[in-house]
């Protein structure tokens, strides 16, 4: 199957610090890639990269067959690469409805469509309910399924996510699983940067391992946990 992102030797400098060197990796459509290491290794600097948050300094990425380094992140979302981030970011003084209708907005700018396809995103993710609730009003896990509807929103062929899991009880992280796999189901690759172990390791295909900007490891999660370099850099012998 031909990849639907390719990342080409990236590497991302900032002044004398290297974030990020010599990075290679693809992901095929619908594929899941779950991205570990440990803190510091560079993870949220390649997923900003990747979706134009910065500028790569070396290095080629390629989405859907056509080069899009160094492409601004509307370009990327008009694309179909949509993020949630680290730290929870929803607009915390608007609606549920209306932080995802603000997504739904980029393809079609007639409003009762968009809050339409909004709502849908929201069913989706498990907060139909919830809709007309002040987005700081949420649980931190409503909020992260809310991140997740407003990407969704984008119509992404990619979701990037950013530690969805953190912060979230064993249940909570059992209901985030299982709503990768709906978005997995429905064709969408995803990109995922996670510590939640348990949460990662049992729907990944494949596991990509930084250490010190560098990727040092990479296969299916039961390659990854019997890998030495792994094991030293990030997963510890227990």
């Amino acid at each position: 199957m031909s990849a639907l992102l390719e990342v080409q030797g990236l590497g991302k400098r900032f002044g004398g610090l290297v974030a990020n060197l010599d990075i290679t990796f693809a992901i095929a459509p619908a594929q899941i890639i779950g991205l570990i290491g440990p803190n510091g290794a560079g993870k949220t600097t390649l997923f900003n990269c990747i979706a134009g948050f910065y500028p790569p300094s070396e290095g080629h990425i390629l989405f859907d067959g056509r080069e899009v380094t160094g492409a601004a992140p509307d370009k990327m979302a008009m694309l179909g690469v949509a993020r949630t981030f680290q730290l929870v970011r929803t607009f915390s003084t608007m609606s549920a409805l209306e932080n995802v209708t603000v997504a739904t907005l980029l393809h079609d700018k007639r409003l009762s469509i968009a809050r339409e396809r909004a709502m849908q995103a929201l069913e989706f993710c498990g907060l139909s309910r919830r809709a007309s609730v002040v987005a700081a009003n949420l649980t931190v896990a409503e909020q992260r399924r809310l991140e997740v509807a407003r990407a969704l929103g984008l119509e992404p062929k990619l979701l990037l996510l950013d530690e969805m899991m953190a912060g979230l009880n064993p249940a909570e992280v059992q209901e985030a699983v299982a709503l990768v796999g709906r978005i997995q189901s429905r064709g969408i690759a995803c990109l995922i940067v996670e510590h939640v172990m348990e949460g990662i390791m049992p729907i990944a295909d494949q596991i990509v391992v930084l250490d010190y900007g560098r990727k040092i490891a990479q296969g299916t999660p039961a390659e990854v946990r019997q890998d030495p370099a792994v094991i030293a850099a990030y997963l510890g012998e227990a």
